[in-house]
């Protein structure tokens, strides 16, 4: 049990075990055990898990300094698990240890006005992220040692995080249970495109599937064989049996996240495990249960949570089917007790699939997903402007090297579309951050015949300018808080293919006129900002998104006109991307 003397921070994960005295069928299932925890301003019952054998684990956070006491409880009439208690003293870190460990600030939540991230402490957090959707399986290594390895097929989790870590990253996208990753993509495309015509046991069996040969970790497999699938045993697990050992490796690479500043997404399952889930398990109780188990398990890390990744909407199961479960989740245990966020990667986006959290109870993050060219981001700004206020990211966007036909991922054209999704995503409405992601390296790919390697993913030279954004951003301290998206404020803005990435521009100005940013694609012609104050001065100054730098060294003095328009001036050359800065000379 928990020392009662014990002295921990603020915002650092405390884990109290207990042991079952009896024995249980399948404990996973059966057995709820909570603590109710009180502490300065804080009084919740927060729920635990069952880690393997008779053991339950209760994991928790203050988040205020001070005294704090629980008491242990179940479903159960089990002495092992009912009326144990504790307590604890929880103390501030310092400012230098914030400062080396940004998670150190508590768990990130709304800002104000509801359209920004920022962690507990008020400071504020712009998510810039990496996708490893693949990242809870062998593909991304552990290693217990803290060797640092090159880049390269012997590198290690901890030098993929490290060397991200020095590109300015501060969060991972990861699927917590990968039991459908296969790269058998003839069938499954098939299966995509011809829903009708393959049935849902033939596309588990062929397609992304449930196939058990890519999804382990060293410790094992996140379900137990065999399935109740007729058939497909061997293939489609138990998923009413969790297998506590793969999450214990999970666990590991969570901790070290946060231990290196970073903010992990956890999304509990990918889309298409649930066509033959809800087809021969209980929906939507054993669903739910799963994502309970997967949100107890984490809501003690600086994280944001998910249910699902839905990332693609041709399937049988509709997105909004998903609410059930999560809602029952929700319902039954309450939304996570320490503020967890809870998101997920949608496809085209959260408020489409899902609504807003009237209908999606679980839902208190906002984002896009899977739909790439610059005529979606739109649905970003439908997301900036839909009530209630939630927050915002572009959770998926262009992927360098991804599809086939696209640029090669090392070529100035994919370094052009990735800055159109950076940059105009964060002026339509993607003001809580951005999650780069690329071929080779979400998927961890590792095979011979791969377009690109994992190693190589990482140094595609996309990456190293994501930083920049941050510079873009933060021009003016924490007013782009307050920045509303408008791109019709320039004229014109889409002068480009809206399935493309050239040609268009984005805007997002504050309601008191006295702050624009703007971004131009390349090919953009010369344009007119509108939507100023008449007759007002404004400072002008150009942003180079390639360096990260702005020319500020002799910025523009321009002027509206009698009705607001401001001629844009010219480009600093042509045949690049720029950004735009337009503040009010007082």
């Amino acid at each position: 049990m928990q020392d009662k003397s014990a002295v921990v921070h603020v915002w650092e994960k405390l884990e109290i075990v207990l042991r079952a005295a009896k024995q249980y069928k399948n404990p996973y299932q059966e057995v709820d055990v909570w603590v109710d925890l009180v502490g300065p301003n804080f009084s919740k019952r927060v729920f635990g898990f069952w880690d393997g054998d008779n053991t339950f684990k209760v994991r928790l956070v203050a988040t205020e300094p001070g005294h704090w006491k629980w008491v242990s409880g179940s479903n159960q009439q089990d002495a092992g698990l009912n009326g144990f208690s504790g307590d604890f003293v929880a103390v501030e870190w310092t400012e230098d240890e914030k400062r080396e460990n940004p998670c150190r600030r508590g768990f990130i939540r709304p800002s104000e006005n509801g359209h920004a991230l920022e962690y507990a402490d008020g400071t504020p957090c712009f998510l810039v992220g990496d996708a490893w959707w693949a990242a809870a399986t062998f593909r991304f290594k552990w290693y217990e040692d803290e060797k640092e390895r090159q880049i390269g097929p012997t590198m290690g989790f901890k030098d993929i995080v490290k060397f991200r870590k020095r590109q300015g990253f501060n969060a991972v996208a990861l699927i917590a249970a990968l039991p459908n990753w296969a790269h058998d993509g003839k069938l499954h495309f098939i299966r995509m495109n011809n829903p009708k015509k393959v049935g849902v046991r033939d596309a588990w069996r062929h397609g992304d599937t449930w196939y058990a040969k890519d999804v382990h970790n060293e410790g094992g497999r996140p379900f137990l064989f065999p399935g109740r699938v007729p058939g497909y045993e061997d293939v489609f697990p138990d998923v009413t049996k969790i297998n506590p050992r793969y999450f214990q490796c999970l666990d590991r690479k969570i901790d070290y996240l946060n231990s290196q500043g970073f903010i992990p997404f956890i999304e509990a399952a990918r889309r298409d495990c649930s066509e033959c889930w809800k087809e021969f398990y209980d929906w939507p109780d054993t669903y739910a249960r799963y994502i309970q188990y997967v949100f107890s398990r984490y809501q003690a890390n600086n994280c944001i949570l998910s249910p699902i990744h839905f990332d693609w909407h041709a399937l049988t199961i509709p997105s909004r089917e998903f609410n059930e479960p999560a809602n029952l989740v929700i319902e039954k245990y309450g939304p996570p007790p320490f503020g967890n966020l809870v998101s997920a990667n949608s496809s085209p986006s959260t408020l489409i699939n899902f609504g807003t959290p009237r209908e999606a109870k679980w839902l208190s993050l906002h984002q896009i997903g899977n739909w790439r060219e610059h005529d979606y981001y739109w649905h970003l700004t439908e997301i900036f402007y839909s009530e209630p206020v939630l927050p915002a990211i572009n959770g998926e966007p262009y992927y360098p090297g991804f599809p086939d036909d696209n640029p090669p991922a090392t070529s100035e054209d994919a370094n052009f579309n990735f800055r159109s999704s950076l940059y105009g995503g964060f002026l339509s409405g993607a003001f809580g951050g951005h999650f780069y992601g690329a071929q080779g390296l979400w998927g961890g790919d590792v095979e011979e015949g791969a377009r690109y390697k994992m190693w190589e993913a990482l140094q595609f030279e996309s990456a190293n300018q994501i930083k920049h954004i941050l510079a873009f951003v933060m021009v003016e301290g924490l007013r782009y808080r307050d920045l509303q998206p408008m791109a019709d404020l320039v004229t014109p803005n889409k002068a480009g293919n809206p399935f493309g990435y050239r040609g268009w521009a984005f805007c997002a100005r504050t309601k008191e006129k006295d702050f624009f940013l703007v971004y131009f694609e390349k090919d953009c012609p010369p344009t007119t900002i509108r939507g100023a104050i008449p007759f007002a001065p404004y400072q002008a100054r150009w942003f180079d998104p390639r360096k990260g730098k702005w020319f500020s060294s002799d910025p523009a003095r321009v002027e509206a006109d009698m009705i607001g328009r401001i001629k844009t001036p010219p480009f600093p050359s042509y045949g690049e991307d720029w950004g735009l800065c337009l503040t009010l000379i007082k």
